[in-house]
């Protein structure tokens, strides 16, 4: 049998990616960050980079969204909880679920310092569209013996003079859509209920059918939002209450594949201008044990 060179050079590349260790497994790079450093100082590193406070900016945004934290705020209450369950940057893969707007990347990338790099469940306006199979190869990465913290939820801008469904964006003049998904979406329910929607046989297709499903996914929220006082303030909520459903039944189904324990944080991201912290509003933290049982709500603690 006579081998070309690029195929003997592609047979030995992929050889040289799983050479067997001194364990007798697979090596791999899961980027755990490992050190003496907690999470705790580890956050308080990322913090000092970070826009100051601004007490009237904060006013503004926790009248809007009563329960919003700065991240600022909530990653240093987030490190301290987890710690004291046992969860360090070198025992736990970070695991997220969040849109893919690049403003949605800035509390992943702060945890990314913490903890290390992410699995990425997520896809449009932060629905796990990895599903079960993506929660079960996540799973497969946590170290033995190891935790897995899980973040997720849907996202919304807020103005610097308080116009919530809109963001000031680095470098661009015009103030823009956040989230552009969930605005979309919202834009096709309304469409609906108010009975102006187009006839379309394109219900899926595969150029676009994220944003398909996440127009599906909020259906059932139609008359709910047409009755709030705000649609751009009760859309965010709307998505997380699906979303919601969605991640636990995914952990459910999974949940022979945790180890040690899983930390499932999530809520709504409140993206704000590049000069004033973002903030969260988290609407769930459980902690799970290694047989995928909720056996402790941790939002009190972070509330507090």
């Amino acid at each position: 049998m006579n081998l070309s060179v690029a195929t003997l050079a592609l047979f030995f590349a992929a050889s040289e990616a799983f050479q067997v260790g001194p364990a007798g497994r697979a090596s791999t790079s899961l980027n755990i960050l490992a050190g003496a450093e907690s999470a705790s100082e580890r956050v308080a590193k990322v913090m000092a980079n970070k826009p100051e406070e601004n007490a009237e900016f904060d006013k503004l945004v926790t009248k809007n969204f009563p329960g919003a934290l700065s991240n600022k705020a909530l990653e240093s209450k987030v490190a301290t909880i987890l710690e004291s369950k046992g969860l360090t940057p070198a025992n736990t893969l970070l695991c997220t679920s969040l849109c893919c707007d690049e403003l949605a990347r800035s509390l992943e990338d702060d945890l990314n310092k913490v903890y290390g790099h992410n699995f990425n469940l997520g896809g449009l306006a932060g629905f796990p569209f990895a599903g079960n199979t993506g929660f079960g190869a996540m799973s497969a990465h946590v170290p033995d013996g190891g935790y897995t913290l899980l973040v997720h939820g849907p996202h919304v801008g807020i103005t610097l003079d308080g116009v919530i469904g809109k963001v000031e964006r680095s470098g661009i003049a015009l103030v823009d859509n956040c989230c552009g998904s969930a605005i979309a979406a919202s834009n096709y329910l309304k469409g609906i209920t108010d009975g102006g929607a187009k006839i379309t046989t394109k219900l899926q297709q595969f150029s676009d059918f994220q944003q398909g499903a996440v127009q599906e996914l909020i259906l059932p929220f139609g008359k709910r939002l047409n009755d709030a006082d705000d649609r751009m303030k009760e859309l965010p909520y709307a998505l997380y209450d699906s979303q919601d459903i969605l991640v636990r039944d995914i952990i459910s189904g999974g949940s022979g594949g945790i180890k040690q324990g899983l930390a499932l944080l999530s809520g709504i991201q409140i993206n704000t201008s590049p000069d004033t912290l973002d903030y969260f509003h988290p609407l769930r933290f459980d902690y799970y044990d290694e047989d995928g049982k909720v056996v402790e709500d941790l939002l009190p603690m972070l509330k507090a």
